[in-house]
């Protein structure tokens, strides 16, 4: 299908002339000879492109651009005018036109102006499917009244700019919570920049933040740009934020009180920009009385609060969080979506969670991959889920039951667990071992047998 231009001019001999070049060129050609037809032409046809006269009786070319863009504001419009000015230009491309060019017309200027509009639409509509399904991919999954909640919670605070705190216990979903927040906001098109503040070692977690110059300590050879600084105009997630030390409290206190700071060792003062959502597993409440956290950083943070329910408070979800992460195992592998039996269903809704939504979909990618029919029926299930496959052991013997099940499929699940985890994450460690629950030096050890 060939783009569809609209020329709008009042000289006939323009539209003529504009109109047999660009059909020879393969474009589809409308023409109006007003701003009211154009706008009534734009409504009855859409076309991708449209060039627009400026100098035009009635209703000009600004009047119409400004009508165009209140309508239609993803319609790309280049501006032909023979009495040009930069204060014209100007005008124009703030209300939004994509190029100017001044009559006489070459057909070069205007065929190379049109394929550069038509590829900066392409881009526009790639860049906005990519964040529908970004936006999809980190919506939270669920219908449960708990869950319907925390999903209006987060419509409302994501396009403000106001701080977020989320609590919930690990696997819950609270950095998938963010994430949306992020792509639901005015900043969804600026960096998105995660500090996992139990990761970071107490004596490098300032250079971190907040970066350092060359040679402010050993081992800083170079200059490097800290998280605050990278995340400018867009959203730092401080998740775990209840591990940070009271000293480093302190100075991320400071930092947030007066939005600017330092790099280690230098001298320059930067403005911090950026939305701060910080996120905690632990009762930060608790964690103030217990003089492990400060109570001024805490009502800094807790703006708008966010809580994540555990998945033993939202059974009903489950039903739905299978067939979401069996249909993600199917599209990952390119093969056929196995489904699960009525019974398993009944039987993980009865288990209690202790990992959460975490726990339930490295269960759902095991069962995936191990089992080898179609449909996972509940004697698919591993003991630890299901007592009926454990029947008549307890205690210890059932610990033993659960490992000669499970020993001969270990390896070579984990094997392949490991490695899908990694290309998911982009080969770094640190985010896989935080995704499937595990300490870094265990994903060490495993990837070196």
């Amino acid at each position: 299908m060939f783009p569809s231009i609209l020329i709008v001019d009042d000289e006939p001999s323009i539209l003529q002339s504009l109109s047999g070049l660009l059909s020879d060129e393969g474009f589809e050609v409308i023409t109006a000879s007003n701003g009211y037809e154009a706008l009534k032409t734009i409504d009855d046809e859409s076309p991708d492109l449209v060039l627009l006269d400026i100098w035009m009786p009635g209703m000009d070319g600004i009047e119409t651009l400004k009508e165009i863009k209140k309508g239609n504001p993803f319609i790309q419009v280049i501006i032909i005018t023979g009495h040009g000015t930069i204060e014209t230009a100007v005008k124009a491309t703030k209300l939004g036109a994509f190029d100017f060019i001044e009559k006489p017309l070459s057909i070069d200027k205007v065929i190379v102006a049109i394929n550069n509009s038509l590829n900066f639409r392409r881009l526009e509509e790639e860049n906005r499917y990519l964040r529908k399904k970004t936006i999809e991919k980190h919506t939270i999954t669920g219908n449960s009244p708990t869950i319907s909640k925390v999903k209006e919670q987060i419509a409302i605070a994501a396009p403000t700019d106001a701080w977020v705190l989320i609590t919930g216990e690990n696997g819950t979903g609270k950095e998938l919570a963010a994430r949306t927040i992020h792509q639901l906001s005015t900043r969804a098109d600026q960096p998105w920049v995660d500090v996992d503040c139990a990761a970071i070692p107490e004596d490098l977690i300032e250079s971190e933040l907040f970066g350092h110059e060359k040679g402010s300590f050993t081992g800083a050879t170079t200059k490097k740009r800290g998280k605050f600084e990278l995340a400018n105009k867009g959203t730092v997630f401080l998740d775990e934020i209840g591990d940070m030390s009271l000293a480093t409290q302190a100075k991320i206190l400071r930092v947030l009180q007066e939005q600017k700071f330092q790099r280690v060792g230098g001298s320059r003062v930067l403005d911090m920009n950026a939305r701060i959502i910080a996120a905690s597993n632990k009762d930060l409440e608790n964690e103030i009385d217990n003089g492990n956290f400060r109570e001024d950083l805490y009502y800094r943070l807790n703006v708008i609060p966010i809580e994540i329910p555990p998945l033993r408070n939202r059974r009903e979800d489950i039903l739905l969080l299978v067939r979401t992460f069996l249909d993600e195992n199917s599209a990952h592998d390119q093969g056929k979506t196995k489904s699960m039996a009525p019974e398993g269903i009944e039987l993980l809704q009865r288990h209690s969670w202790p990992g959460n939504v975490r726990e339930l979909k490295n269960l759902i990618e095991r069962l995936a991959i191990m089992v080898i029919g179609d449909v996972i029926h509940a004697a698919d299930i591993p003991g630890t889920y299901n007592p009926d496959t454990a029947e008549g052991y307890s205690g210890e013997e059932a610990d033993l039951f659960l490992i000669d099940e499970l020993k001969a499929a270990k390896q070579v699940f984990e094997k392949e667990f490991i490695k899908r985890k990694l290309q998911e994450h982009n080969n770094n460690i640190t985010h896989t071992a935080k995704a499937i629950g595990v300490g870094r030096s265990y994903l060490h050890k495993k990837l070196k047998n």
